[in-house]
């Protein structure tokens, strides 16, 4: 003779509901609003001593900006009108008008902060970028913490203000 056990309805209904619900957890943990390609629209800088606003990439600057699912995040950001360098001063100057990093980022409200492991400044790799950011509709606005950045170092403290729109390619 075969007997079987049941499970008492509640218990049946708990095994049931975290089976279900495991996958959900896993799939929310890597989501992200940020998830997928963003090409630049605008890359300002505010001037802390002053308030002054200026387009130090260019009226028309290029790059994307791509977050993984696995959280990593990746920037290539480069201003209007770069041409082919024919000597080191010129190499050197094409450093003006790039911000390029990599590395896992981390949601925290508004904000996201990404451990570098790659980055244009070799003086970044290591730390930590902050941006807030805001979305509205397909649009990504972010803004850095004030700080000395070292391709506008002359200008002292300043922050980005870089939009994006949700890439459609």
């Amino acid at each position: 003779m075969r007997t079987t056990m049941r499970m008492p309805a509640a218990a049946t209904l708990a095994v049931t509901l975290a089976a279900s619900s495991a996958p959900t957890v896993a799939r929310a943990q890597s989501d992200t609003p940020l998830k997928g390609l963003w090409k630049l629209v605008s890359y300002e800088v505010e001037i802390r001593k002053d308030g002054e606003t200026l387009p130090v990439m260019g009226e028309h600057p290029t790059g994307y900006a791509y977050f993984t699912p696995e959280k990593r995040v990746f920037f290539v950001l480069t201003g209007e009108g770069r041409k082919p360098a024919k000597d080191d001063a010129q190499r050197a100057q094409l450093l003006e008008t790039l911000v390029s990093y990599t590395g896992k980022f981390r949601l925290d409200g508004d904000k996201w902060i990404a451990d570098l492991d790659v980055a244009w400044d070799p003086k970044w790799v290591g730390t930590e970028q902050t941006r807030t950011f805001t979305l509205d509709g397909e649009r990504l606005r972010v803004l850095t913490p004030w700080r000395v950045m070292p391709n506008w170092a002359d200008k002292g403290e300043t922050r980005s203000i870089v939009t994006f729109e949700r890439a459609k390619d």
